[in-house]
């Protein structure tokens, strides 16, 4: 387990490379673009990107594009060793700031804050994703997804495959799977390849569902379990996939589930991080028969197992909130049930 005690340990653990991402980069043509890069997943991803690239000595460019509206995010893109390009590419002009580039990458879109702007999730969901599968008609685009676009399984059937219909709850998880519509019309119609990521849900010490049941912990909150079953995934492992499923994108497009091979029960792992840290989980609720699970089989076939596994995930993340660590503030809202974000 490598060490991810400290900010520099953690960003220093996101930015491995391991030979089978630094083997795929190298084959990939041409330069490589992240579209949505200041998210909470772009920045390790980019300096991901720049490290593969490194390792596998192509010569190509990673360009990092976003509107850059935290201070210091634009600086600390190009310390990475990226070509910054700031941009809004929800108008014409941020579009036509866009480099050309054979390999795309795009993160953007709108999850919290849904209730009451549904025409704004909407837009930056799936009218937005139609434009830049426009716009780069002759690369090769593996978009961000989420699993909110399936329906809740029961608990103990392993989750939803890439071939289930989706059954999507709400305006964020119905806009998602129009971005997931409208960018596979383009791709037909522009025969673009494409593969899309359907991710739920990624972890890293200073955010994602462990995060959120450490602090509730810490705080002294109660820990509802109402949603009892979860998938999570170490988010350097997130990262290498995206990159490397530029390879799989295709014509009609790939799907990939993206997530952890086990379904944890929220009781049982809450009550783990509490003991790590010496602390008592306050549980309430009763576990529904149903959550929103995802059967990542044919990602881990086609690219391995992480190298952090869960219980190292809640061994770190329990200690990392335990001593004070910074964190992201952006909880993911996961017991959410009705779809409203």
């Amino acid at each position: 387990m490598p060490d991810l005690s400290t900010p520099a340990a953690l960003d220093a653990a996101l930015a491995t490379v391991s030979p089978g991402l630094a083997a795929d980069v190298g084959k990939l043509d041409g330069d490589i673009l992240v579209v949505g890069a200041a998210g909470k997943l772009g920045p390790s991803l980019v300096n991901l990107a720049c490290r593969a690239v490194e390792q596998a000595g192509t010569g190509a460019k990673v360009y990092a594009a976003s509107r850059f509206s935290s201070p210091g995010s634009a600086e600390q893109m190009a310390a990475y060793g990226a070509e910054v390009v700031a941009a809004d590419v929800s108008n014409d002009e941020g579009l036509s700031k866009l480099p050309d580039a054979a390999n795309v990458i795009f993160l953007v879109g709108a999850k919290f804050g849904t209730q009451g702007n549904e025409h704004g999730t909407w837009a930056t969901n799936a009218y937005l994703p139609g434009r830049v599968a426009e716009r780069f008609a002759d690369a090769r685009i593996a978009a961000l997804s989420t699993g909110n676009v399936y329906s809740f399984t029961p608990v103990d059937s392993g989750g939803s495959v890439e071939t289930d219909f989706p059954g999507p709850v709400g305006d964020y998880a119905m806009s998602c799977l129009g971005r997931e519509r409208v960018m596979t019309h383009f791709s037909h119609v522009n025969n673009t390849p494409l593969s899309i990521i359907r991710l739920n849900y990624a972890v890293e010490m200073r955010y994602g569902v462990l995060v959120d049941l450490a602090t509730k912990i810490k705080a002294g909150v109660e820990v509802d379990v109402t949603m009892g079953y979860a998938n999570v995934i170490w988010q350097g492992y997130c990262n290498e996939v995206i990159i490397r499923s530029l390879l799989h994108a295709s014509v009609p497009p790939t799907l990939l589930n993206l997530t952890g091979m086990d379904t944890i029960s929220i009781r049982a792992t809450a009550e783990k991080i509490a003991a790590a840290m010496g602390r008592e989980a306050k549980i309430v609720g009763t576990e529904a028969p149903t959550a929103l699970l995802s059967n990542a089989t044919k990602c881990h076939e086609l690219f391995g197992d992480p190298t952090v596994d869960v219980d190292e995930l809640i061994t770190a993340t329990a200690a990392w909130v335990e001593n004070d660590q910074p964190l992201l503030d952006k909880p993911t809202h996961f017991q959410t049930r009705d779809g409203q974000f």
